[in-house]
């Protein structure tokens, strides 16, 4: 799911065939989203290769490589059991780092689009550009085709 942060993905992703689209990382990074300035300042910076899929024992999460995303890995790499990695995430960490901008010790949960993403705007102007950028992506894509 997700994946989509422009027009363009979305429509490639129609070109292929998707009925529909879940955007979440870009909205999100919205002045409207409830998570924390530091977060969304700390997510606008991020490049490509900065976060990581983890926690695939208990439920395959994007992370930013920070301090907590270190502490998960040398669980994971001595062979943490699900209820070892629950108990490391149970302590508020998601909370921590989305939503009260603990960059070091909180889960940074964010998709690997977040690189591609450099302002924080309101939401209806992600809204008009996504759709400016696939309606222009779409007029290309018929002049090629057609």
């Amino acid at each position: 799911a997700g994946g989509i942060a422009t027009g363009e993905g979305m429509a490639a992703v129609f070109a292929l065939g998707a009925e529909g689209v879940q955007v979440g990382t870009r909205f999100a990074l919205t002045e409207e989203s409830s998570a924390s300035d530091a977060f969304k300042q700390k997510c606008i910076s991020l490049k490509e290769g900065d976060t990581i899929l983890s926690l695939k024992k208990i439920s395959p999460t994007r992370l930013v490589k920070n301090d907590f995303y270190h502490q998960v890995q040398e669980l994971e790499d001595r062979g943490a059991s699900a209820d070892e990695l629950r108990s490391l995430l149970g302590r508020g960490r998601s909370r921590r780092g989305i939503f009260e901008g603990d960059l070091v010790e909180g889960e940074l949960e964010i998709g690997q689009v977040a690189s591609l993403i450099d302002t924080v705007v309101p939401a209806e102007q992600v809204v008009e550009g996504m759709m400016k950028e696939y309606y222009e992506a779409v007029e290309k894509l018929n002049r090629i085709v057609f």
